[in-house]
């Protein structure tokens, strides 16, 4: 059979003979599960079943899930190029039961396929069981082992016992419970047994039946779940192995494409050898070229596949998490296609469409945006094959300073191993393999060190978890279940209204009570059967309000999140008590409006930047809050100030032409065929969605969906909150526009009356700049003064301050030829005491100093000091951080009076804590110091980190 036949049998087998619904596989990115670098396993996307937070209409399924174990508790990484049977991406065939079947059922059905269907021989077949845990009250599974015995008829040597191994986690926390393996042995005299969960090649583990009992939680305890499920995984790569009689999961039908691929790009063919054992042997590989050569073979196909599949669906290759693990994989390839194979032309983007072609029959998403990808992967080469050779050469020079220091154990340092990742782009792993390769080893713990000290530097203060309030666990939920059959009503939500609503439960965090006493003082989590505030979700925060009883009873709710079916108000108890059954009246804070201007006009600049920028541009995540909109979206360079321009009169045409807000629930699949529709990538919809329309009537867009008029109306799927018509948004005006990430830009932008804000202070600096023309040359400090003023003290949109930047460069440039034809000298002096007095107008009381921190457009670094110098001459006690960007750097200077350093604000740190936010380092004296920095769009948010460290510094 071949490897299509293999998948299609195993899922014929449980769809049409065994009851099951087959759903498709969920993307390897999991958008909606932050626990998770990647999906492990085919039980990802169910796991809010295991969690009894979502029922679903089956209660059996089966599918081919996609997943990546190359990152978190599942790595395979290492093991790939030297094992025949471990890959970074793989599939999972699986079948689960949702509260239905459970071992007997799960048993019965594997033996009947693998035996009856597949015909394989019951002989080669050994199954394992858990052994127990005394420690955490878990009994020995013979439970299992019985229904084997009864079922298959195994003999007691064909049914073993481990630990660990056959207690099945997803993640550090979530569903877990026993599971009974199933192994295939190869041996010629049936005599794999005592190898089984070995390293023998011929005993090889083809599927696993998890038994799904228990959650743990953060702290590592064991609840019972309220229902048993099924969760079984066979790796479709090894049973097609075993099916078509190969000694590999290299070797079988799905392969070969790739190496004809590789071998037409690189003139080298597969040969398909192997070493002994997974781990490096340095001699015997470097004595065989076909070896290694096979060992780059598969690397490069096996991670080809993994970031395909990761881009496909919705991850981006960046520096962090699992974009960080993808950069080291995508490197990992390069290094040995250039050193094995020769390759040193960018040749993995070549391989994208191999991808396409052997696996979209079954997964038919990875011909949407395949051009896209392999651009993305080989630009991704290029930017690496920049510092590859001079990487190698330096790693040549770490190795050789090793040999000199013990040339009996040779051992690549931590501070080189940390320097290769650091300036080149070499991730531990790369590092380690090419040490391995040789016979060597690397420092690991202090590079690690190394790394810690380097990650405590950018840390600018962590992110604060999620209250624990919110995450009610499985057994508090089906606590729930029993007070409450039906889920918090939130409709609602929309209509703005308060309502009055009955007290279900009350959580604090540990257990329910009755009560919010009088006198208590900790926050709670309140549920109530209908409810007007809107859960945190899609980007759009929770809402803040008040629940409030008739006997004077007032609870302030800060925020508010969902668990399974129920809506959580978090928060705390402000006068009188609350208890379970009271009727309190939940209002919301009228601050939800300018949320719902910002999220209104989220819809209408999604739609604008597809207008202006393309098709190309998709959604990667938003924030919406009462402040601002910030909104990420798929896009390979900044947007110019022209593209921004025109996206802003696109929104505020929207907004002046008072266009009508439309939403109605439809049926999934009759919303996905309107015309220019707009949907989150990677987002699950509901088989009832909700349509945001903006302009045009749901209704009309149902009935002629294939109209390509609705391209010019905002479409969306979205359960957020927004405005009854355009017209109160107010305004929409673009603040910032950045780089999150490569291939992903992000805007932030301000709308109502802070876009009134921002507008008006764009025309001040308008005003000022068209008065330049005509200010004597003499003046134009005074007036440069001013125009930084402006910009410093007042909320200015991005392409006025983009605008201005250029302005005061040409008139400082303006000035200096003007200074240099008349041979003023003095005028220099002029200009720094001009832009001092002006900073000096803006200058924050801290600490009885006057503390100054401020961008000088275009300064140089001397300049920089010049200013610094005429500020101290005007105050005895002052705190001075100046930055500026010119020339793709920047610049920062600070000084510090006596008195300030005394109450430890130190001019040296200062400056440290301002140039890191921009890329770089320096530091100096307490007295005086100065810094530069890389990224001259992060000066902002630089000199942002000043003011915040000299206020905490001087509080």
């Amino acid at each position: 059979m071949t490897s299509q036949q293999i998948r299609q049998q195993f899922i014929d087998f449980f769809a049409q003979k065994h009851g099951h619904t087959f759903v498709p596989s969920s993307p390897v990115v999991p958008h909606d599960d932050p626990t998770l670098l990647f999906t492990n396993a085919g039980m990802n996307q169910f796991k809010p079943i295991f969690l009894g937070q979502e029922k679903r209409a089956y209660t059996r399924a089966v599918n081919t899930q996609k997943c990546i174990r190359a990152g978190g508790k599942h790595n395979d990484l290492d093991d790939v190029g030297r094992s025949r049977r471990h890959h970074t991406f793989f599939e999972m065939l699986g079948n689960w039961s949702f509260g239905d079947y459970f071992k007997q059922g799960a048993i019965e059905m594997s033996w009947d396929l693998l035996t009856k269907v597949w015909k394989l021989d019951p002989r080669r077949l050994h199954v394992s069981c858990f052994e127990g845990d005394e420690k955490n009250g878990i009994p020995r599974d013979s439970e299992a082992a019985d229904i084997w015995k009864k079922v298959a008829g195994l003999p007691d040597d064909h049914i073993h016992y481990f630990g660990k191994d056959n207690f099945w986690e997803m993640g550090e926390t979530g569903p877990c419970g026993p599971c009974t393996e199933i192994y295939y042995d190869r041996t010629p005299d049936f005599s794999g047994g005592p190898h089984v969960n070995g390293e023998d090649p011929r005993v090889m583990e083809i599927w696993n039946n998890v038994f799904i009992q228990y959650n743990r939680d953060a702290t590592g305890k064991l609840t019972t779940l309220p229902a048993q499920h099924v969760d079984t995984g066979m790796g479709f790569e090894r049973i097609c192995q075993v099916l078509q009689d190969k000694d590999s999961n290299y070797s079988i039908d799905l392969w070969d494409p790739f190496w004809a691929k590789l071998k037409q790009i690189s003139g080298h063919a597969y040969g398909g050898k192997f070493p002994k054992t997974n781990s490096v042997d340095a001699v015997a590989e470097a004595a065989d070229a076909g070896l290694r050569k096979d060992i780059a073979f598969r690397v490069i196909g096996d991670h080809v596949r993994c970031l395909t599949f990761a881009l496909t669906d919705g991850a981006v290759i960046s520096n962090e998490g699992r974009g960080y693990v993808l950069r080291r994989i995508l490197r990992r390839a390069v290094r040995f296609g250039r050193q094995q194979l020769e390759l040193r032309d960018p040749f993995l983007y070549e391989l994208v469409s191999v991808v396409v072609q052997s696996m979209s029959g079954a997964f038919p998403e990875l011909t949407k945006n395949a051009t896209r990808i392999a651009e993305v992967i080989k630009d991704e080469e290029m930017s690496f094959g920049r510092t590859i050779d001079r990487g190698i050469q330096l790693f040549d020079d770490a190795v050789n300073r090793a040999w000199e220091r013990d040339k009996t154990n040779v051992r690549v340092s931590g501070e080189d191993a940390f320097k290769l990742h650091d300036t080149y782009g070499f991730p531990i792993d790369l590092t380690r393999i090419m040490a391995e390769e040789r016979g060597f080893s690397v420092d690991v713990a202090e590079y690690e060190r190394l790394m810690e000290e380097a990650r405590e530097r950018a840390r600018s203060g962590g992110k604060e978890g999620e209250s624990q309030l919110a995450n009610l666990p499985p057994a508090a939920l089906a606590t729930l279940d029993t007070l409450s059959a039906a889920a918090t009503d939130d409709q609602p939500k929309y209509l703005r209204e308060a309502v009055d609503s009955k007290v279900l439960a009350i959580w604090d965090g540990n257990a329910f009570t009755d009560h919010i006493a009088a006198d208590a003082g900790d926050s709670f989590a309140v549920v109530l059967d209908r409810t007007p505030f809107y859960a945190e979700m899609g980007g759009q925060v929770g809402d803040a309000g008040t629940l409030k009883t008739s006997r004077g009873g007032l609870f302030a709710v800060g925020g508010t999140k969902s668990a399974g079916k129920f809506i959580l108000h978090l928060g705390q108890r402000k006068q009188g008590d609350l208890k379970v059954g009271d009727i309190v009246t939940a209002a919301v804070d009228p601050l939800r409006d300018r949320t719902e201007q910002n999220h209104t006009a989220t819809h209408l600049a999604n739609w604008a930047l597809r207008e202006v920028l393309g098709d190309a541009v998709q959604q990667k995540g938003s924030l919406v809050d009462p402040e601002k909109l910030r909104f990420d979206f798929s896009h390979g360079k900044a947007v110019t100030d022209d593209e921004l321009g025109k996206i802003e009169t696109l929104v505020n045409r929207c907004v002046e032409q008072s266009m009508q807000v439309y939403t109605q629930n439809v049926p999934q699949e009759k919303a996905l065929k309107i015309h220019g529709l707009r949907a989150v990538f990677g987002e699950k919809y509901p088989p009832l969605v909700r349509v945001v329309s903006i302009g045009v009537p749901v209704g009309e867009l149902i009935e002629k969906p294939d109209n390509i008029q609705w391209r010019e109306f905002s479409v969306e799927f979205c359960g957020g909150t927004h405005l009854g018509n355009t017209s109160t948004v107010g305004g929409f005006v673009v603040m910032e526009e950045s780089s999150v990430s490569k291939g992903i830009r992000r805007i932030v932008a301000s709308t109502g009356s802070a876009a009134k804000e921002v507008q008006s202070a764009n025309e001040e600096v308008d005003r000022l700049l068209s008065a330049a023309s005509g200010t004597p040359e003499d003046e134009l400090p005074i007036l440069i003064a001013e125009i930084q003023k402006t910009i410093a003290s007042s909320p200015v949109g991005l392409r006025t301050r983009r605008k201005a930047h250029a302005a005061i460069s040409e008139l400082q440039m303006k000035f200096k030829a003007w200074e240099k034809s008349n041979k003023q000298s003095s005028a220099s002096t002029i200009e720094v005491d001009v832009v001092a007095t002006g900073l000096l107008a803006t200058a924050m009381s801290l600490g009885g100093g006057k503390i100054v921190v401020a961008e000088v457009a275009g300064a140089t670094n001397d300049q920089l000091l010049a200013i610094a110098d005429s500020l101290k001459k005007r105050s005895g006690s002052y705190g001075i951080l100046l930055g500026s960007a010119a020339d793709g750097k920047v610049s920062f200077v600070a000084a510090v009076s006596d008195d300030l350093i005394k109450r430890g604000l130190k001019a040296g740190d200062w400056v440290r804590e301002a140039a890191k936010v921009a890329g770089g380092g320096g530091g100096g004296r307490p007295q005086m110091a100065q810094a530069g920095g890389k990224d001259p769009a992060k000066l902002g948010e630089a000199l942002d980190q000043a003011k915040v460290f000299a206020s905490k510094t001087l509080s």
